[in-house]
């Protein structure tokens, strides 16, 4: 039996192709605020457009953002999830100062 690259065989031996999208995404990271605790992870480029909660303008499709949910809601996970939001970088970092 040959050798090949690690690449071939793993995709030989079955396994799904990396999902770069998602991979680029990365991690939720939690943060805690004044405003709570909160669920962050960035989303890179997507194909739909958004309104940014902190500022009202749009953020639109081809623009990175974040996206922020409830790391301590009432309702518990899922209902948070559900009600996450796309943020503009700066208007998440600068959020504190807008109240």
């Amino acid at each position: 039996m040959g050798k090949g690259s690690r690449r071939s065989r793993r995709a030989a031996a079955g396994h799904p192709p990396l999902d770069t999208d998602r991979a680029r995404g990365g991690f939720p990271v939690r943060q805690s605020g004044t405003d709570g605790e909160w669920m962050v992870r960035a989303s890179g480029p997507g194909t739909k457009a958004y309104v940014c909660p902190g500022c009202g303008q749009e953020i639109p499709s081809g623009v990175a953002s974040v996206v922020v949910w409830q790391a301590d809601g009432l309702l518990g996970e899922d209902a948070a999830i559900a009600g996450r939001r796309h943020w503009h970088p700066a208007c998440w970092r600068e959020r504190s100062r807008r109240r």
